[in-house]
């Protein structure tokens, strides 16, 4: 009897396994989320030397312009978050 259990469950992986293999990864977005001027796009920046924390640094797109960063070709590879408005600080 579990013989005819484990050939059971041995069909139902092996029927189930093409399933998971085709199914489609999410379609990388091209570029950083469309926002107002005022939000803060989020990235990985290299950590402080010593430290192995990651660090993630918030600045609005014109900041980081003004740091020689590109938004929308790191945001692949480095983004994290838009942050639109924070309580207290007028946005």
């Amino acid at each position: 009897m579990a013989y005819k259990h484990s050939i059971f469950a041995v069909t139902i992986i092996a029927a189930a396994s093409p399933l998971w293999a085709s199914q489609l990864e999410p379609a990388q977005q091209e570029g950083a989320p469309s926002a107002p001027p005022t939000a803060r796009y989020c990235l990985r920046v290299d950590p402080i030397i010593g430290s192995r924390m990651e660090t993630i640094r918030c600045e609005t797109r014109a900041d980081w312009a003004a740091l020689e960063v590109d938004v929308d070709k790191e945001w692949a590879t480095w983004g994290v978050r838009v942050v639109t408005g924070m309580p207290g600080y007028g946005a």
